[in-house]
């Protein structure tokens, strides 16, 4: 079974994108759709290179019944464009990032994470490591990796 690759990207890779990748496998854990669907995250900036979560990312997610175990952070590689389906960014500064290392035609799989929410007050996920509402990240990573997921299903099952 094809597994679909889903890499979520922020500036440091210790907030935003490693809560959306716990959130992602976690509902696929739910739905019974684990083994298709692989999640990692990055960062565009490599300053936390090798740490662990933040604080508050860490907390959310326990919160919320996710076990945030193994995590290390990591800087996004040009190679990610050809290894993951989907890339998907925090906000329009990670996407600026990503076409930059990229290369514009390989953009055809990078997206924004507010995309899935349709029509919604956010057009990017503020940022808890500046904000500090680590509730708010929640409220908008866990809404949109449902969409996302459901849109992962549903890609699945046309192939």
């Amino acid at each position: 079974m094809l597994k679909t690759k889903v890499l979520f990207v922020c500036l440091g890779n210790i907030c935003r994108s490693p809560m959306a990748e716990f959130v992602l496998r976690d509902l696929a854990q739910q739905a019974g759709c684990a083994q298709m669907v692989e999640t990692a995250s990055a960062g565009t900036s490599g300053w936390h290179n090798g740490e662990d979560m933040h604080a508050g990312t860490r907390a959310e997610l326990v919160a919320h019944h996710i076990l945030p175990n193994g995590f290390v952070s990591s800087q996004v590689r040009a190679s990610d464009a050809d290894d993951y389906d989907y890339i998907v960014a925090m906000d329009d500064h990670n996407m600026a990032e990503l076409a930059r290392l990229f290369g514009p035609s390989r953009l055809h799989r990078v997206h924004k994470l507010t995309d899935w929410l349709g029509n919604c007050q956010y057009d990017h996920v503020p940022d808890p490591y500046f904000t500090g509402d680590f509730r708010e990240t929640w409220h908008i990573v866990s809404g949109a990796c449902s969409a996302l997921l459901a849109d992962i299903q549903t890609r699945c099952q046309s192939r």
